[in-house]
């Protein structure tokens, strides 16, 4: 249930508008990554350009290493939140995952692994890239 339930609200923060060919990230807190990367991959195989017009944090970054960047844009409402990887175990207590913040650092495209990197690397505290350093990096929605 709970999986269908991530499911679900995942949707619901991404509009596909199919006149337009693209997808829309209004809100996303994160998640769970099988998710995010099972849209992900389906969203690279259509052909949809993405439109990050808000926060997409956490899990929703994966985006960025699933997408060609040549389809993704971003608004001045698009911020991007990154923290190293993480897992909760059986009594609920999260404990970090080094090994996958690495892979998921490598995965990231260079300018951001780079802006990632100046800030401090992937640790437990959450890196907003939102603004000027963002159009930066993602040209502006048109």
């Amino acid at each position: 249930m709970r999986g269908a339930f991530a499911i679900s609200a995942l949707f619901a923060l991404l509009l596909t508008t199919p006149a337009s060919a693209e997808v829309r990230i209004l809100a996303s807190p994160g998640g769970e990554v099988g998710p995010f990367l099972d849209l992900f991959a389906r969203v690279r195989a259509s052909g949809e350009r993405v439109v990050i017009d808000g926060p997409c944090l956490s899990a929703c970054t994966l985006v960025l290493s699933t997408v060609p960047n040549d389809r993704i844009c971003v608004t001045r409402r698009a911020i991007l939140g990154f923290h190293a990887a993480r897992s909760m175990d059986a009594r609920g207590r999260l404990y970090a995952e080094p090994g996958a913040s690495a892979l998921v650092l490598q995965a990231y495209p260079s300018p951001v692994r780079g802006w990632i990197r100046r800030h401090g690397g992937l640790s437990s505290r959450v890196l907003l890239l939102r603004g000027r350093e963002l159009a930066a990096i993602y040209p502006l929605c048109r």
